[in-house]
């Protein structure tokens, strides 16, 4: 199965995996939500937690992952930093899945002028980048976690709403909703009992593919500095503050946090692209 691009956000083409490689890749899912549950059980040392004495240090029995420019743990980071990397790419599809079916949904029920207006309000946030929308919320809200899933949510919404429009006319072609219409049934509550419910699944194989592309999307913007903010120990930041050392020859703390950035995205698509198949998806 291949899912394709969509507006400003790009799910990589991605060939049907063999089963190990899909056990492996939840598995190592199931790694990263464990790490973020029992972070602080899981990891030997405080995050944020300096000692100057040993700055740089290479991996050692003390420091499986060795440490970053501030003395702190890198693996204890990473482990940390598990929690508001997921949680944020959790918020950002929430927010973004909440916008997007709202929109997809109405133009699909409407139709008629009403999904003209909608169709040119989403055509015209795909044509801004998804970091112009950052820049306007963080005018308005400072920079900050809650503005980069704010700002990308925004750039996100239209993939959605455009996704479920389609699938809502396919829904709504269905025989059982003339047969409700029929009987009586309010058009709101015909939507909201029956019509998003059968939606859902859909969706839910979709925003799955879509959670790696929301992941990296925020440790992007967190390594511009317009998301999470010292001392936060997420991933994307942990990248940009490890860029000094990798000018002296250090790469760990910027090029191990980037792995797992890489890993979960990676592991993510490939868990996404099977579920998909198993509910018969093809975006």
């Amino acid at each position: 199965m291949t899912i394709e691009a969509h507006g400003p956000v790009a799910v990589a083409t991605t060939r049907k995996a063999a089963p190990w490689v899909f056990y492996l890749c939840l598995g190592l899912l199931g790694l990263a939500v464990v790490a973020a549950v029992l972070a602080d059980w899981l990891a030997p040392y405080d995050p944020s937690a300096t000692d100057f004495s040993a700055l740089y240090q290479q991996p050692s029995a003390a420091h499986w992952f060795g440490t970053d420019q501030l003395g702190r743990d890198i693996l204890s980071r990473v482990i940390h930093g598990a929690r508001p990397s997921l949680l944020g790419a959790i918020a950002l599809l929430a927010f973004a899945t909440a916008v997007g079916v709202l929109i997809g949904t109405v133009a699909a029920w409407k139709r008629g002028w009403v999904d003209t207006v909608l169709a040119r309000v989403t055509d015209v946030m795909f044509a801004f980048p998804g970091l112009l929308f950052v820049v306007l919320v963080i005018a308005v809200f400072d920079r900050g976690p809650a503005t980069a899933v704010i700002g990308m949510g925004l750039a996100f919404a239209p993939v959605i709403a455009k996704f479920t429009r389609s699938i809502a006319l396919e829904e709504m072609a269905r025989p059982y909703v003339d047969a409700y219409r029929l009987q009586g049934v309010g058009s709101v509550e015909l939507c909201v009992r029956c019509v998003l419910p059968n939606l859902f699944p859909t969706l839910i194989g979709y925003l799955v593919v879509l959670f790696g592309e929301g992941l990296m999307s925020l440790a992007a913007l967190n390594f511009l500095g317009f998301g999470a903010q010292p001392p936060s120990s997420e991933w994307g930041l942990m990248v940009q503050e490890g860029r000094g050392g990798v000018i002296q020859g250090i790469v760990g703390p910027a090029l191990i946090p980037g792995l797992v950035i890489a890993v979960v995205v990676v592991a993510t698509n490939v868990v996404g692209v099977r579920l998909s198949d198993k509910l018969a998806v093809k975006a």
